[in-house]
């Protein structure tokens, strides 16, 4: 890890006092913000824009530059891991994300030293953006969740059921297990590198871990995320890391928690505040979980959910962001608001 200076992001993971709380928000770097559309077409594709070590690095600290967020999170995209596995990923425009499906044969790029060739761009733009910060703020590394990863992989998008990698789970356990596996590993390599690049904070997304039963979200969820956080504090003792089951139950984020012991728990929006800060609050520092719609409607409402929400989290350490990413249709201002009014709070 580049510098020895740590923010108030990752001050506050490692539990020391802080008199204000930390803010960043998922998908801060985004379309909601006129110079990324800009960088965007100026790129010619998200693709080549997350592969651009300069522009991406442009486009992460836009946001920081512009609301003075406590951390910047690197532009990327969780689908860069299947990418190093091997795995052909396009982006299209209206439709997102589509990557060529994973059939039972495991056919995946193993090499270690081949993964992280192919994603030298990312940590790239991580050593740039960290130049910049000179410790002052944190920069957040990511990964998507193996679980996550291994249903976009067999579905080859998004899915509202993640069909396919249920169905190959139920039909050959074995093989499937060895399918998160393989991901878990180039995701603990890929987490690594980016902390070795400047990252002081690493968050794993398992954006899909709702609507699964308790025996798949222990070993497709909870068992993988536990190797990974516990191999990449192995190597790197001195990462931060922040675990997001997005949709988990209030049973699943508990045995999540109890699990990986991820230094910070980030919740969504579904999940209650008060029963959060209870029982959930005391082994973790909590990240969340302020919905992103009243982040986009501003005014009012916007100002009577974060005083609610820093209330209820009065007693609890807490980092504020959002229970999901920023939704592009957010006005600036709001986004504006939301930080000084945080700020004042505090």
């Amino acid at each position: 890890m580049r510098g020895s200076v740590r923010g108030k992001l990752s001050r506050v993971l490692s539990g020391e006092p802080e008199v204000s709380r930390p803010i960043w928000l998922m998908r801060q770097a985004g379309r909601y913000l006129p110079e990324y559309r800009a960088a965007r077409t100026r790129a010619g594709s998200f693709w080549n824009l997350c592969m651009n070590p300069e522009a991406a690095a442009e486009v992460t600290l836009q946001p920081v530059r512009r609301f003075d967020f406590d951390a910047a999170i690197v532009f990327s995209d969780i689908l860069l891991v299947p990418y190093a596995l091997g795995k052909p990923v396009t982006f299209e425009e209206g439709v997102g994300p589509r990557v060529v499906t994973t059939s039972s044969s495991l056919e995946l790029c193993s090499d270690a030293a081949s993964w992280l060739e192919r994603l030298a761009p990312v940590y790239a733009a991580v050593e740039r953006v960290a130049g910049v910060l000179a410790g002052e703020k944190d920069l957040i590394g990511f990964a998507g969740g193996a679980w996550t990863l291994a249903a976009y992989m067999t579905e080859g998008h998004g899915s509202a059921d993640q069909a396919a990698a249920k169905r190959w789970y139920y039909r050959d356990r074995e093989s499937f297990c060895g399918l998160l596996g393989v991901i878990a590993d180039c995701v603990v390599a890929h987490l690594c590198a980016q902390i070795d690049a400047g990252a002081t904070v690493v968050q794993l997304f398992d954006s899909w871990s709702a609507g699964l039963n308790e025996t798949l979200f222990q070993e497709c969820v909870i068992m993988p995320s536990r190797y990974i956080v516990e191999e990449v504090r192995r190597r790197r003792p001195q990462a931060r890391f922040i675990g997001f089951p997005r949709g988990a139950t209030e049973h699943g984020y508990r045995e999540y928690l109890s699990s990986t012991r991820v230094d910070g728990l980030s919740i969504d929006t579904a999940v209650s505040v008060p029963w959060a800060a209870e029982n959930l609050g005391g082994d973790a520092v909590l990240q969340g979980n302020l919905d992103p719609f009243v982040l986009a409607e501003g005014g009012a409402a916007l100002r009577n959910a974060v005083d609610h929400l820093l209330g209820e989290m009065r007693a609890t350490r807490h980092v504020v962001n959002l229970g999901h990413g920023i939704l592009p249709e957010t006005p600036v201002e709001n986004v504006a608001d939301l930080v000084r009014h945080v700020r004042n709070a505090s």
